[in-house]
């Protein structure tokens, strides 16, 4: 249901509780006591019938007899009851609810079925649940405690989302002690409605809120989770800490692909295209959260150390070069300022090593240097106590000066009873402390990881040089004769038709069901040749002693004949084989890849590229990237991997033509958008030869899909289906389509051509320029929430953007923002209006009710065409300004 009536949940003005207690140790009670003694200042309702009075309120039997709007309805009865309590609560009004009751899913089927009719009660009125099976959550700067949590945490800028109620307790416990603030604390439970995706889009668009973090144990909706992550990651971070890494494992499977990529790690891939941040362990997880608490993300990676000792500082910068972050290199004139202020002993470098007997004002000073210092990303402080430096007094002195500086800074007070006073003078002035330089460089280098990942999704991809033109029909009729014979898995030959129909580059292979049709056809084909079993029950042929290579005549083509059928059937004895595979071969190749794609039961088609050959499995070394892709992101997935290093060319192997294997995994890609059957794909090895890459063995598993492409991807693909040719006045054809975000420099053009005054129209304001950050916004777009549709023609013989209308929903998809601009020689030719036409059909097509907009008055061109096309206009607060709404319930598709 969205965000639709959350604001009832974190933002109530009553607070009903159902299952008030007076009853020492009840949940009842302590929900009681924080509600009142927190010092929420709403209207507080207990519902109980056993009572008249609690805690000095009046009590209500039931939530009918309530008098008055209960926005927040707090359950805590036994599960048994819930569902009739919800089905009051939807006939009275109720906006939403918080059911802390345990006993659903988490005990069994009957647990489940409970659960399924609370579900079905709360859907008829709209109510919607956080829980059951929860903790409550907790808002500080209402003073809002609606959980059985002991405390309230102090206020601050962090959503903290957790699906434990253990988690809960303990960061609440850490926050108190390290002062770390919150904004919202929520126990989201058994997720019965309201789910992470829900929660991130809905707080993510708190001002207010400037990270969050989220404890995962399991995920619902997995698509929306990855449209809101996307959409908040991209201003606020995000860090994430999901157990169960070790449920699955990697499960046996048909191909090297399926072998290799195991559950968590599709989850890791999951997480980084989503712009989260990923932490390993609950260590890390509040370490992170103490770091967002107190101090802005990081923008690079370079770092100052101060140290009191030199050991110390030598382990900070062993951890710097191991997470991948850079010590600051020291300018001349900061230098020259520490050499006036420092013993002549000091480190003359960073670490800055300010020596043992290190003062407070030596620390001040050190520090202050620094700040005014360039290219500096982050500072950490270490002090260790020391003879000559009292920690405590060095925190004093620190404190107040550390505080709002431009980039992290952070402490390491090594040590235990001697440096915990130390520790929370810093607590208490908002500077994260650790007890280990390490642990202190872990939060940054997460963090900093978070802002790289952020630059890499972000990147504008530059266009292929020439686009492949895949043959649907013929993939869809192999994939279809498949599946009616029910084959589950191709032949080698097929599976090579279907990749080639996408362009994907294989090398001619054909079969052969005796020795006799194999010689013949190594004689057509020339020699080399490589032999291979062909088998519908042998995954891994060489393990079956199923392939030979480099047959240079009959003969050798008899004997291997021989062998391969022998080797087969000592191999698995009732395995069904049909023949051999003849393909020519291709010596000495420079490099071999294992490229393939596994269906993932949550995140859909999942991209694997790595190291190939035989020794796949055991050396691992891979990365997994999530269809669709653009150029930028294929090449990221190849970057992270140890191949690549091979493949830029290493001593006297030549380098690849990566722009083709760039090519290669779009055409993957785009093969596993249009087809949800394939449920496994292996091209073992991808060999590279003379820098072209050409897939020679290839193994495609298909099934009958659950669903129809689009909807089998966690993020929504280009939609090609709205894709018009239309001609405008004058008999002008024009091509409308998608935006895509290889547009961008053409949106740079169009922007440049327009004129002040249409810039002005469009952007309600005076722009010079389009910022990187906003043309990635405009043009790497979340299909799923945000339609933008190009109306390309000839300009002066070049195919340029004529004109942009877009169409920019809320998460419910029910309302959303229109604009449209056109390029100035273009006006009045009906660009405009056909290109509105078209964007408010496709809105209505993704069932948005209502599009509305703002035009300025001076707006004339537009507003009429608002009116031509059916939009309400009225005057705006301001006068100079028009606010257009047309329901699209009546409006032609």
């Amino acid at each position: 249901m969205g965000l639709y009536n959350l604001d009832k949940i974190f933002k109530p003005e009553s607070v009903a509780v159902i299952g008030a207690s007076r009853k020492q140790g009840s949940i009842g009670l302590a929900l009681m006591e924080n509600l009142t003694e927190g010092g929420y200042e709403g209207r507080i309702i207990p519902v109980n019938p056993n009572y008249s009075e609690i805690m000095g309120l009046r009590t209500y039997k039931s939530v009918s007899e309530v008098d008055g709007q209960i926005d927040l309805a707090v359950i805590a009865t036994p599960i048994s009851t819930v569902q009739e309590i919800v089905k009051e609560c939807v006939g009275t009004g109720v906006g939403g609810a918080i059911v802390i009751s345990a006993g659903g899913r988490e005990t069994g089927e009957e647990g489940r079925k409970l659960e399924e009719q609370i579900e079905n009660e709360a859907r008829k009125g709209g109510l919607r649940i956080i829980g059951p099976n929860c903790m409550g959550l907790i808002r500080p700067d209402l003073r809002l405690n609606a959980s059985f949590a002991a405390h309230m945490p102090p206020e601050g800028k962090i959503a903290f989302i957790s699906q434990s109620g253990a988690i809960c307790s303990a960061m609440l416990d850490l926050s108190l002690k390290e002062n770390m603030g919150f904004r919202h604390f929520v126990s989201i439970g058994a997720m019965l409605d309201v789910d992470f995706g829900d929660l991130i889009d809905y707080l993510g668009t708190d001002p207010e809120v400037r990270s969050i973090l989220l404890y995962i144990e399991s995920l619902t909706h997995f698509r929306k989770f990855m449209s809101a992550a996307r959409a908040v990651s991209r201003v606020k971070p995000i860090v994430v800490l999901k157990s169960g890494k070790g449920k699955a494992g990697a499960r046996a499977a048909a191909s090297h692909t399926g072998a290799i990529a195991g559950q968590d790690s599709v989850y890791d891939t999951a997480f980084k295209r989503a712009g989260a941040v990923r932490v390993d362990t609950l260590e890390d997880f509040f370490d992170c959260a103490e770091l967002l608490a107190k101090q802005p993300p990081p923008l690079g990676p370079q770092l100052v150390v101060i140290t009191n000792a030199g050991g110390p500082g030598v382990m900070a910068a062993d951890a710097i070069e191991e997470y991948g972050l850079q010590l600051s290199p020291l300018g001349e004139e900061t230098k020259n300022r520490l050499n006036h202020i420092l013993p002549p002993h000091w480190s003359r470098g960073n670490p800055i090593d300010i020596l043992g007997d290190a003062t407070p004002e030596r620390y001040v000073e050190a520090a202050d240097c620094c700040f005014e210092a360039r290219d500096i990303h982050g500072m950490l402080i270490i002090i260790n106590p020391q003879a000559m430096t009292n920690p405590t007094e060095v925190a004093q002195a620190l404190a107040q000066g550390l505080r709002e500086r431009p980039y992290p800074v952070f402490t390491a007070l090594m040590g235990g009873v001697d440096v915990e006073e130390g520790r929370e003078v810093m607590n208490q002035e908002g500077i994260p402390t650790y007890d280990t330089p390490e642990r202190a460089l872990r939060s940054f280098m997460s963090l900093h990881n978070y802002a790289e990942n952020l630059k890499m999704l972000q990147e504008i991809p530059s266009r292929l040089p020439q686009e492949v033109e895949p043959d649907e029909d013929e993939a869809r009729s192999l994939i279809k004769k498949a599946l009616e014979k029910e084959e589950d898995f191709l032949s080698e030959v097929d599976s090579k038709r279907l990749l080639s129909f996408y362009g994907i580059p294989v090398n001619r292979t054909e079969a052969a069901g005796s020795v006799e049709e194999a010689v013949d056809l190594a004689s057509r084909m020339g020699y080399p040749v490589v032999m291979k079993v062909l088998s519908p029950d042998i995954s891994h042929k060489t393990e079956a002693g199923g392939v030979i290579t480099d047959l240079r005549s009959h003969e050798e083509v008899r004997e291997a004949y021989a062998k391969v059928m022998e080797g087969a059937k000592g191999y698995k004895p009732d395995a069904e084989i049909l023949g051999v595979t003849l393909q020519s071969m291709i010596a000495k190749p420079e490099v071999e890849l294992l490229v393939g794609a596994i269906k993932d039961a949550n995140f859909g088609p999942v991209i694997l590229f790595g190291l190939g050959g035989v020794f796949a499995e055991i050396l691992g070394d891979k990365n997994m990237g999530l269809p669709p892709l653009n150029r930028s992101l294929a090449r990221r997935l190849m970057e992270k991997t140890k191949v690549y290093t091979l493949l830029q060319g290493y001593r006297n192997i030549p380098a690849a033509d990566m722009g083709l294997l760039e090519q290669l995994l779009m055409c993957l890609s785009h093969l596993l958008v249009d087809f949800p059957e394939i449920a496994e794909m292996d091209m073992n090895p991808v060999v590279v030869k003379d820098g072209k890459p050409c897939a020679v063995d290839a193994r495609v598993l298909v099934k009958k899909p659950e669903v129809p492409s689009p909807h089998h991807l966690v993020i929504s693909p280009y939609p090609d289906q709205y894709e018009f040719k239309e001609v405008i006045s004058g008999d002008v054809e024009i091509f409308i389509r998608p935006i895509k975000p290889e547009d961008a420099p053409m949106l740079v053009e169009l922007f440049n051509s327009l004129s002040f005054q249409s810039r002005y129209y469009r952007f309600m304001g005076p722009m010079k320029t389009l910022s990187n950050d906003l043309l990635v916004q405009l043009t790497q777009i979340d299909y799923d929430r945000h339609i933008a549709l190009v109306a390309l023609g000839d300009v002066e013989g070049e195919e340029k953007i004529l004109a942009v209308a877009r169409v920019i929903a809320g998460p419910d998809r029910e309302e959303a923002e229109f604009s449209v601009v056109v390029r100035d020689v273009w006006q009045g030719k009906g660009v405009g209006t056909r290109l509105l036409e078209k964007i408010l059909g496709v809105a209505k097509e993704y069932g948005i009710k209502t599009v509305h907009g703002i035009v300025l008055a001076e707006n004339t061109q537009m507003l009429q065409l608002a009116r031509d096309l059916g939009f309400e206009v009225s005057r705006g607060r301001g006068g100079n300004e028009y606010q257009l709404s047309i329901d699209l319930e009546g409006f032609p598709t």
